[in-house]
């Protein structure tokens, strides 16, 4: 299904984030020309129609102190990564947890993200999972992000763009 002016404006006007005021929807419905119970149709029907396949958010770790960010490397027996990713999640202490295929001389295939506000904090979080049984005896390695490049969602429209 073909976005028509109005769609590519609502999604223009939300990709970006939403701002942060008392009632967000409505302070962008008003930018548009629209009222804030039209807004939300349009993007309750954008999300049906899977235009938009996810609305979620984008922290911003930095801005919230969070400035000891690790991606936490693991070598996890094959028949293994299920159980360990679900023990991961089960802690609620990683933001990301993800499989990869394991590559020549990079033997992790199991990646999860860390953040706290110093390394002593987010070490601790490691050490926390590492009680779990399914991660007590499992190799890992920690990288600490040193640069920020990109933290957003993807862009789809922006604003002004024609039809």
């Amino acid at each position: 299904m073909a976005l028509n002016d109005d769609d590519k404006a609502v999604i223009a006007a939300v990709q970006a984030g939403l701002p942060l005021v008392e009632r967000p929807y409505a302070a962008i419905a008003e930018e548009l020309g629209m009222t804030e119970d039209q807004l939300i149709l349009t993007l309750s029907r954008l999300v049906d129609q899977g235009q938009i396949k996810r609305f979620g958010v984008v922290v911003r770790h930095h801005e919230l102190g969070y400035r000891a960010n690790a991606m936490v490397v693991w070598d996890v027996p094959d028949e293994q990564v299920a159980a360990a990713a679900a023990a991961m999640v089960e802690t609620q202490l990683v933001s990301l947890c993800y499989r990869r295929p394991r590559r020549p001389g990079w033997p992790y295939n199991l990646f999860c993200m860390l953040h706290g506000r110093s390394r002593e904090e987010t070490l601790g979080k490691l050490a926390t999972l590492r009680l779990q049984p399914e991660l007590a005896e499992l190799s890992c390695e920690v990288l600490f992000s040193t640069r920020r490049f990109k933290q957003r969602g993807a862009r789809y429209h922006e604003k002004g763009e024609e039809a």
